[in-house]
């Protein structure tokens, strides 16, 4: 049974030169799909300018606030699997516009099942309080039941997924990419 036998690395092997290796391909793809996705429009008012990416840095409101800075963070949260913070605030801000007291009713609980439940499949980071506060008020729901976590959301966000998507191969790739096509024009 030699297959069953552990074999000693290869003296060539070292983890951290492939972590980097393969984030950076990973950036490169990604930003290939990105740039596809944001510079195939035919208008070139609607797309993605340099300056426009370079502002994404100013702060996670602005990222947040551009159609393509958002779908590059999700796509970017998505690459590492931690995208539930940002999924759980958009569906807040749907959740936000519904008028309708019985699709507010039933949205609030599924919010709730999915991202604030304790061992939900997405669940949110926060605090017991937090999730004990909106057990209560799911069962009679407003527009702002679920306000408290999406602040504490955004703030887990700012604090340390913006950073990391600012220093992240994909964002450096993507700028790197639309500074080279500027040069080019």
């Amino acid at each position: 049974m030699p297959g069953l036998i552990p074999q000693p690395l290869p003296t060539h092997f070292n983890m951290d030169r492939d972590d980097c290796r393969r984030n950076k391909t990973l950036g490169k793809n990604l930003m290939c799909r990105l740039k596809c996705m944001f510079t195939s429009s035919s208008a070139p008012e609607s797309r993605l300018s340099l300056e426009d990416t370079q502002q994404w840095s100013q702060s996670l409101e602005r990222l947040l606030g551009s159609k393509y800075g958002l779908a590059t963070f999700r796509t970017f949260l998505k690459s590492e699997f931690s995208d539930e913070n940002i999924e759980f605030w958009l569906t807040c801000e749907d959740y936000k516009k519904i008028t309708s007291s019985s699709k507010m009713g039933s949205k609030a609980r599924k919010i709730f099942e999915q991202f604030v439940e304790a061992e939900s499949p997405k669940e949110i980071n926060i605090d017991y309080h937090t999730r004990e506060e909106i057990k209560r008020k799911v069962k009679s729901p407003t527009p702002q039941c679920f306000d408290e976590a999406q602040k504490i959301v955004y703030g887990l966000m700012e604090r340390d997924s913006y950073p990391r998507f600012l220093r992240s191969e994909m964002y450096k790739t993507l700028l790197e990419s639309l500074a080279a096509d500027n040069a080019q024009r």
